[in-house]
């Protein structure tokens, strides 16, 4: 079959320069590599606000797509897959997975080959003592399949994924977990945040999303021994080739694993946990959450996310984010709730550019964005909590306005503040929610067989995809897509949350956020009363879930710092 010769610049492709990074030559072209194409639905996205689950406002009047429904609505047409599968072979790439769910061909060639078919042009780079393969500009693909391909993925492997969990010590510049000193047991705070009796998740699957590192049967076993709580079935899954690997040493990705799966593991045990290990590029993000939205062996019920990187597409192609959302939008019409991490570096989010930032996938509108707080308690009764903020040496809960997405329908009565950076843009507000956070107030974990206190947003993500699994479980069915569900004013009373009114995440002098009587723009609605959320999400009404003595919140929005 001859090649086509009419070219166009697939849309969203377009990749920037890494700051900072250095050139360092050629990539060597007989290197082989797997590419992820990322092609159309049959069905456009916009037919999915008629199934009501976007809009419904009581779970019991949802009806979700399973997974087998939404692959024959909404996955890749046959037609289209047959087209790309042409379109490889013209250029001598081998055909290496298909899914029709999840909308993905993967196929493997030298750097030589995907150069030629994509148009790409790659460079071997250096970077904070890495090396990766990068490239910028656009893509470019056969005119015929510029309406197909909604994106390629795996030519560029810069690191795209952040942790977000903090230790209680700083050295050189580091996060090093130290030796524990206090901290709390996951069920301690389960039991502080009232999450509902006579569950434990049984019969959920939770599904935690890494990128990198790996835990011990040992490690896990000891620690919920140590704690007093049934250890929970933990699967590994590889996704583009990535294994569980622990690897032990200072600021490994192992505490992040084990803190997600301790997390939830100690507050839900009775749900099984399926851990996705994924690299941390942007192939890595696509590919493992797909994964986990589209897994039918598993099923899980929630999705867990503490790695997130800064919004935008200086940072993000446009493609991967269009991409990650899809995933999670669908996540929402099949009932998965999905919790990500806000982050851990106040309102800048890590970056230097002297602007507010918040983190992605946290601000996306289809996932319950996770914010930190700072808690203390004394004989089982919460007696403080604020806006977690330890300041720049410490970190700080992440939360802001998307630059990128606009303000749902849902939040539009939330007060959410206009955006601290030039333009004032009112977009997205982030997080929706929060949880202890503070690693001076964190949680007990066991890594690689020592004993530390962690916290970061990290937390607060684990910790409520186990709430969710067991309001699942009481309720006999998913609650999904909680977003529509906290925003009415039925939902978000005190009886559901603990409103944070202390505090703000401004902590490199970017302008941040405060929080606020109601939502606010550092955590959300307010860290949460487990058994009142549960009511309100039963149908109980604001009058009777408004606890004696409390006044219903005012809806005054957070103010900018």
């Amino acid at each position: 079959m001859p090649r086509s010769t009419n070219r166009v610049a697939l849309a969203g492709s377009e990749r920037k320069p890494l700051r900072g990074a250095r050139e360092a030559g050629l990539p060597a072209q007989d290197e082989r590599v797997q590419v992820s194409i990322i092609v159309r639905p049959k069905k456009s996205y916009g037919t999915l606000e008629s199934t009501g689950v976007l809009s419904a406002v009581r779970p019991e009047k949802r009806q979700y797509l399973s997974r087998e429904e939404f692959e024959k609505e909404y996955g890749a047409d046959p037609g289209d897959v047959k087209k790309i599968e042409a379109f490889a072979h013209e250029y001598n790439l081998t055909i290496v997975q298909e899914s029709l769910a999840r909308r993905t061909v993967v196929v493997s060639g030298t750097i030589a080959q995907l150069s030629e078919a994509f148009g790409a042009k790659l460079s071997s780079f250096e970077h904070e003592g890495r090396t990766f393969r990068g490239r910028s500009g656009s893509l470019y693909v056969p005119e015929e399949l510029g309406e197909i391909i909604q994106g390629v993925f795996g030519l560029d492997n810069r690191r795209q994924a952040r942790p977000r969990y903090r230790c209680q010590r700083k050295q050189s510049g580091r996060y090093i977990a130290l030796e524990a000193e206090g901290g709390y047991e996951p069920n301690q705070v389960a039991a502080l945040y009232s999450f509902p009796a006579d569950t434990d998740g049984s019969g959920q699957c939770i599904g935690i999303i890494e990128f990198g590192g790996g835990y011990t049967a040992s490690d896990l076993q000891t620690y919920f021994s140590q704690i007093g709580v049934p250890e929970p079935s933990v699967t590994a899954v590889s996704v583009d080739g990535v294994q569980n690997q622990p690897s032990p040493g200072t600021d490994s990705p192992d505490t992040e694993v084990d803190l997600d799966i301790e997390l939830a593991g100690g507050v839900a045990p009775g749900a099984s946990i399926v851990v996705y290990f994924s690299d941390f590029t942007e192939q890595g993000w696509v590919d493992a959450i797909s994964t986990a939205v589209h897994d039918s062996v598993h099923n899980p019920s929630a999705i867990s996310i503490s790695w997130g990187y800064p919004e935008g597409y200086d940072t993000w192609t446009s493609q991967a984010m269009q991409a990650v959302n899809q995933s999670l939008e669908e996540a929402a019409t099949m009932g998965i709730t999905v919790c990500v991490a806000s982050g851990d570096d106040g309102s800048s989010d890590g970056e230097d550019d002297g602007l507010a930032h918040v983190d992605f996938p946290a601000s996306s509108p289809y996932v319950l964005g996770c914010g930190g707080t700072s808690l203390t308690s004394s004989s089982g009764a919460i007696t403080s909590e604020v806006v977690w903020n330890d300041g720049s040496s410490g970190g700080a809960t992440g939360g802001g306005v998307s630059d990128v997405f606009p303000l749902p329908s849902w939040q539009s009565q939330a007060n959410v503040p206009p955006s601290v950076n030039p333009g004032n843009y009112v977009g997205r507000g982030v997080p929706d929610v929060a949880s202890d956070a503070d690693p001076n107030t964190g949680y007990q974990v066991l890594s690689d067989g020592q004993s530390y206190v962690v916290g970061g947003t990290s937390a607060a993500a684990p910790l409520w995809a186990g709430l969710v699994a067991r309001i699942n479980q009481a309720l006999g069915k998913p609650v999904g897509y909680l977003n529509p569900l906290i925003y009415p004013s039925a939902v978000s009373s005190d009886a559901a949350f603990h409103d944070i009114t202390s505090g703000n995440n401004d902590i490199n002098d970017v302008g941040g956020y405060s929080a606020g009587k109601g939502w606010d723009a550092c955590t959300g609605w307010g860290s949460p009363d487990g058994s009142g959320l549960l009511a309100a999400l039963q149908g109980g009404s604001s009058a009777k879930l408004a606890k004696p003595g409390r006044k219903r919140r005012s809806r005054r929005g957070p103010q900018a710092v």
